[in-house]
């Protein structure tokens, strides 16, 4: 399951940000970006499998770094954007956003089994359910765009994404940190 989630995550990460790029999208480049450090959280999720549980506290740690920074980059890009940035295609946001969202759905869903069984299995949970959300926003913010003209429901919702994924970073850092704690009792 894992590995599936790592393969499309990664393809997901190719595609959002190539066309985030092209288009001119900060919420797809966002999300785009908010892929592969999902990817990256199911590599080191595989690599904890068959480890400890001080490893796998460690892996969960990890991925939640890699989420706050991303979630850091993502807010400082929105700012850049905001003073210097293009009219996104908004058909273009509406699409690949809604192909990610199938797959982040089905992704999702295969993980909902095991969503509480160790803390590296919950941070891959939190991500995918991170990317449900951050997709549903970026075609929603497709639309308001399209609608209107206007670029900056696009960078509001790249910045909505940047403040989303370091709310999730923080709970990933506090369930490991609740993990450990219980262990330790």
């Amino acid at each position: 399951m894992l590995w599936i989630a790592l393969v499309l995550n990664g393809a997901m990460f190719v595609v959002e940000t190539i066309a985030g790029l092209r288009v001119h999208s900060t919420g797809l480049i966002a999300d785009g970006l908010d892929m592969l450090a999902d990817a990256s959280a199911y590599a080191i999720a595989l690599s904890a499998v068959n480890k400890g549980a001080g490893f796998k506290s460690n892996a969960a740690i990890l991925s939640g770094t890699l989420l706050l920074l991303l979630g850091i980059g993502v807010v400082i890009d929105v700012m850049r954007r905001l003073v210097a940035g293009e009219q996104p295609e908004a058909s273009w946001m509406i699409g690949v956003s809604s192909v990610a969202l199938a797959i982040n759905a089905t992704i999702l869903w295969l993980l909902s089994t095991q969503r509480r069984d160790e803390a590296h299995l919950q941070a891959t949970w939190i991500f995918t359910r991170a990317d449900v959300v951050a997709n549903i926003a970026v075609i929603l913010s497709g639309i308001a765009v399209l609608l209107t003209g206007s670029r900056y429901f696009d960078l509001a919702v790249g910045a909505a994404i940047g403040i989303y994924v370091i709310k999730e970073a923080i709970e990933i850092f506090r369930s490991t940190r609740a993990g450990r704690a219980s262990t330790c009792n």
